[in-house]
């Protein structure tokens, strides 16, 4: 039989944690927890050590992966007294008005180990990237912003958040895009899914890689200057761009 090849992986076992991981990865919209404990479960999972390899393989990532930068947390205060069009003062502007912690991520007990690493430095910078990336901070942009590290690293979380989006969206879409009437409604549609994911993973390929970067150092450079220099084209209209949040006309 061409697919007998399921019966070896639709085992309890594996059908369980499938099921384990939908669940926490569904519901990671709602409660930022659940990517947490999304990236727990699977801290020593095979894909993470390919994310680990893919990191390796990149010379300034492998540095950073060796250094195990962190850098301070992030001060709005200080940052929002940053030359305006800064990064600093942008991402300092842009969370202070739509009320996110710069600190929402989790801190691990430790990082010597390179997944503890590689996931705090992820999420640690996962702002900062939607800052350069022009993707929303909300729903609507999330995924492309995932998408764009996944491209890059292959980081098992945002994959699964990814692929499951996709595989989510083929039970619930009601309504072609075309026949969607607002934002809200093209957001549930899986041509939104498509080109979202594919607009990340299209920048993430084109950009220099971003886990090496110690933004922490760079935050009163310009903006549009970081950009050049890393390739990124942001998005800067329509529904999956911070840009277009009616509260944040920079």
């Amino acid at each position: 039989m061409p697919y007998k090849y399921i019966n070896e992986i639709t085992s309890p076992e594996n059908l369980q944690n499938f099921l384990e991981l939908v669940d926490l990865a569904a519901g990671s919209g709602q409660d930022v927890s659940n990517v947490f404990e999304l990236g727990r479960r699977l801290r020593d999972s095979p894909q993470m050590q390919l994310c680990v390899r893919a990191i390796q393989y990149e010379p300034s990532s492998a540095e950073m992966l060796k250094e195990k930068y962190v850098g301070p947390d992030y001060n709005l205060d200080a940052m929002l007294k940053m030359p305006k069009g800064s990064l600093g003062w942008t991402f300092a502007k842009v969370l202070s008005t739509l009320g996110y912690d710069p600190q929402f991520y989790d801190v691990p007990p430790s990082i010597e180990e390179d997944a503890d690493y590689i996931s705090l430095r992820i999420l640690k910078t996962h702002d900062i990237h939607h800052i350069i990336t022009g993707f929303s901070l909300d729903n609507f942009g999330e995924l492309g912003v995932i998408s764009v590290i996944t491209a890059q690293t292959r980081f098992p979380s945002f994959l699964f958040i990814d692929l499951l989006s996709l595989f989510l969206g083929f039970f619930t879409s009601e309504k072609l895009y075309l026949e969607a009437t607002n934002a809200e409604e093209q957001r549930k549609t899986l041509k939104y899914k498509f080109d979202l994911i594919s607009a990340g993973l299209t920048m993430g390929q084109s950009a220099k890689p971003l886990f090496p970067i110690k933004w922490e150092e760079g935050l009163e450079r310009p903006l549009d200057e970081w950009r050049e220099e890393l390739n990124i084209h942001p998005v800067t209209d329509g529904p999956y761009s911070w840009y277009s949040h009616p509260a944040l006309q920079l």
